[in-house]
């Protein structure tokens, strides 16, 4: 028989995109309103690897991955994904989004995204949101699945959360040893 306990904590991560890069600077100072600072930025990407958004949001589509220092409890991202749905809400420029929020975290073993879109593999969590496992880590990197989107299999982009993972494992082991002490 299995113990439920609860479970650690993880690291809040976010990816968004717009045809405007002010916009994204400006609902990245927005979120750290919400979820405190933020400590990691990506550099600048084009979003190309599909246009589904082109004719919503405009062209070119440009994004940044961003992370949080502040641990959040995985139960949280329901509510984080409510609250950037309405943060974009905030931004439509004649009913149409002009940035696009995409939510989730990176714990030791994985990259769950937030969705509002059912699909096979998306497990329902609460009021309407799905959890999107979206990469997992084995073999000393994150790997895609079979679903997971292209623009998150990119070699670059696993980088990205290879890197956010590493400083999240510091953190917990340092948090892990202060909390023993």
């Amino acid at each position: 028989m299995s113990i439920p306990k609860e479970s650690p904590k993880v690291k809040l991560v976010s990816s968004l995109f717009s045809p405007e890069e002010d916009l994204i600077k400006d609902v990245i100072k927005q979120m750290e309103g919400y979820f405190g600072p933020v400590d990691w930025v990506s550099e600048k990407l084009v979003f190309d690897r599909t246009k589904y958004y082109a004719k919503e949001m405009g062209w070119p589509l440009f994004r940044r991955f961003i992370s949080f220092s502040k641990l959040i409890s995985p139960d949280f991202l329901v509510d984080i994904k409510l609250l950037t749905n309405t943060i974009e809400n905030g931004h439509l420029v004649e009913k149409k989004r002009k940035i696009n929020i995409d939510p989730g975290y990176i714990s030791l073993e994985r990259l769950v995204l937030a969705t509002g879109k059912n699909y096979i593999h998306r497990i329902y969590l609460n009021k309407g949101i799905y959890a999107d496992l979206t990469l997992v880590f084995h073999a000393g990197t994150f790997m895609p699945l079979v679903w997971t989107y292209p623009d998150y299999a990119d070699e670059k982009v696993i980088r990205y959360f290879n890197m956010v993972r590493t400083g999240y494992l510091h953190y917990s082991r340092q948090e892990g040893k202060e909390n023993h002490a």
